[in-house]
């Protein structure tokens, strides 16, 4: 119970254990100016009293006391100024401790149950150093619960709501693919909407995209395509122009009816206008051929229109039942580019130079080895004469197609009928080429790189390569605080200037523990970390996130200390696609049977770590084979590899499943 007493002196009466209730005093002085509260240390004090006379004094039936003994003692939530600065040390020595063992637990795959004693012994340590921090739990515990149960009297289901308020990782020992889903909510990346099928990415998962976008659109610039933009709506006779196209997507489109909405008769609820309903419903683009090359007949009449170099960043709409964060969802972002060339060569040449760049894209930037193939006719394009991928692979054994360019023939320029006027003056049809990549990619890099600890990124596409957590001096030391200043500006200007995106990270309301945790889950490659004794040495603390050396911390100097970073951030690039590599080429099983490969894949799921891998063998191209083996054991072609088919390593072999001359050597996998 809490007893007020009105008197100089005030006591506040705490549950304690043992039958026994803790009193905190406190002596209140007070002036004309201001009020005052100090603490009474009551370690030696005791008193005797009724419990009659506690319920008097507090209204509330109190427990009946031990021996009729009241223990007065100092309390475990004094407040934090009372601690001394080794008492300060040591708590938060405790509290780091005791975080590191908690982590090491969810690393290696402890349940809730197993964690939850130890969670509770840091909010035990941290409410000793802090005990508002006790307090803003519990209110923010009954702010939860009251929250979830508004949203389960509205209908809404509140599962998701509460998987966000925990920052647990499953490991991907125990299970993948909640290891994934884990990982993107816990770093920030994306949550879902309130439209089924669609996500929210939050600003930490659009930083990421945009790294990515920003190097591609150099990229693509470069290779001579020019952005524009085009309607999200397409009139669905449209798409019914090129047949293989319009079946290819029929069942992924959403379409537009009406242009209007009214009132129910009955003035219950909104209904589409009756008389609103469109003429040529329209389509929310699934991707945008159709449209473009409509817009290619009225821009090209001679062949010096040509080659004609289109590009436009937007987001597409395919109806997904099935849906996972980036990797599948019916609304995602991408860029499409469109060609049209004079000849059949150029456009076919255009079309393996996008998959090129896409190539060094992954590779370059994402430190994510890909392997370079065309797709089996039944896996292509819907329209297209060949498909061009690169298919990546994920640290669960399963594939990734992560960008595709497609050679379309001339299939969409006689649909639409664009036509050019050669040198010689005659009338041709033109040939055609589109090609993409998507946030997918951002899936694909989650699953190469990352931990059971949070987001591993590679230095070149993160946002924030370098965060410094300065440790900042006594609160009375001017002149530490003007030294520290100084040393941050100086550290950060040198960062800045040697090329590295930098942030500062001074919040001054969380703890640095805290910063440590939050910036290693976000995937940041490196931490410095610069207190006022490290300044005095004149050194730095280098901590990076994976790679060589990550496992301790470094002490570096702070004259040199941005040239260290850029050599050190290098290292990690290299070694993170060292060892992706790596593990590609040893996942890549071959001289299987197909008796071996159906048995390891027809049990491989998404959810298993590290998974089986990838097979390489001989195939003829035979597309009822090619259903048989998905149905038999969900394999499929990932791709015929360039390297391997161009080498003729085919040749003279028997295929896998039919035993007929092989015409092709065929990856098959599980693929997302």
């Amino acid at each position: 119970g809490l007893v007020s007493m009105t008197s100089r002196t005030g006591s506040r009466l705490m549950g304690g254990g043992g039958g026994g209730i803790k009193v905190a005093a406190f002596t209140f002085s007070s002036s004309s100016s201001s009020s005052s509260i100090r603490r009474t240390n009551l370690s030696t004090f005791s008193s005797t009293l009724s419990s009659s006379s506690l319920q008097r004094c507090s209204g509330r039936s109190v427990p009946k006391l031990q021996n009729n003994r009241l223990w007065m003692s100092s309390s475990v939530d004094a407040s934090s100024t009372e601690l001394t600065e080794e008492q300060k040390t040591e708590l938060q020595d405790k509290i780091k401790a005791k975080g590191d063992e908690i982590r090491a637990m969810k690393d290696s795959g402890a349940n809730k149950a197993t964690v939850q004693p130890y969670v509770n012994e840091l909010l035990a340590l941290k409410a000793q150093l802090d005990p508002s921090s006790a307090t803003n739990k519990k209110e923010k515990n009954k702010n939860n619960n009251k929250t979830n149960k508004n949203k389960q009297q509205k209908g809404y289901d509140n599962n998701d709501d509460d998987e966000g308020e925990s920052d647990f990782i499953t490991a991907r020992a125990v299970d993948y693919s909640k290891w994934y889903n884990d990982l993107i909510r816990v770093a920030g990346l994306a949550e879902t909407s309130p439209v089924r099928g669609c996500m929210v990415i939050k600003p930490w998962g659009m930083s990421i995209w945009d790294s990515v976008r920003n190097d591609l659109d150099r990229r693509i610039q470069e290779h001579g395509a020019e952005n524009a933009y085009f309607p999200l709506l397409i009139p669905k006779s449209f798409l019914s122009k090129e047949a293989e196209h319009v079946d290819g997507f029929a069942k992924e489109c959403a379409v537009v009816t009406h242009h209007r909405l009214t009132t129910s008769p009955d003035g219950t609820e909104l209904i589409a206008d009756p008389e609103a309903e469109l003429e040529d419903p329209l389509i929310i683009r699934p991707t945008s051929e159709t449209m473009i090359w409509y817009m290619f007949r009225k821009w090209i009449n001679s062949y010096r229109d040509l080659p004609l170099k289109v590009n436009q960043w937007a987001n597409v709409m395919r109806w997904e039942l099935r849906t996972r964060p980036f990797l599948r969802t019916s609304e995602f972002l991408w860029q499409e580019g469109h060609t049209a060339h004079a000849t059949s060569g150029e456009a076919l040449e255009e079309a393996r130079a996008m998959m090129q760049n896409y190539a060094d894209l992954c590779e370059d930037m994402l430190a994510m080895p890909v392997v370079r193939g065309c797709k089996s006719p039944s896996e292509r394009f819907a329209g297209a004469e060949e498909t061009f991928t690169i298919e990546a692979l994920m640290q669960n054994g399963w594939a990734l197609q992560s960008g595709t360019s497609h050679f379309l023939g001339q299939s969409f320029g006689q649909a639409f009928d664009v036509t050019f006027q050669n040198k010689e003056g005659k009338q041709q049809d033109v040939w055609g080429t589109s090609w993409g990549v998507s946030t997918r990619l951002l899936g694909a890099l989650i699953m190469t790189h990352s931990d059971d600890a949070g987001l591993v990124l590679p230095p070149k596409i993160a946002p924030i390569q370098v965060v410094i957590v300065p440790i900042p001096p006594k609160k009375n030391d001017e002149e530490g605080k003007k030294a520290m200043n100084e040393a941050l500006d100086k550290l950060t200007a040198e960062l800045k200037a040697a090329g590295l995106k930098v942030k500062v990270d001074d919040r001054d309301f969380v703890r640095n523990g805290a910063k440590y945790f939050e910036w290693e889950r976000k995937g940041v490659p490196l931490r410095i970390e610069l207190g006022p004794r490290d300044l005095k040495k004149g050194i730095c603390i280098f901590k990076y996130r994976a790679g060589e050396g990550s496992t301790e911390k470094s002490s570096v100097d702070l004259e040199g200390a941005a040239d260290t970073a850029v050599s050190g951030l290098d290292s990690m690039q290299a070694g993170l696609y060292a060892a992706a590599t790596a593990r590609l080429e040893s996942s890549i099983n071959l001289d299987a049977t197909y008796e071996e490969m159906k048995e390891a894949l027809e049990g491989d799921e998404a959810t298993e770590f590290p998974g089986k891998g990838l097979y390489l063998v001989p195939w003829k191209c035979d597309a009822d084979n090619e259903n048989k083996i998905k149905e038999e054991c969900k394999a499929t072609i990932r791709c015929y590899p360039i390297k391997e088919n161009e080498a003729g390593m085919y040749e003279g072999k028997k295929c896998f499943f039919s035993g007929d001359d092989a015409t092709h050597m065929a990856l098959f996998g599980r693929a997302f």
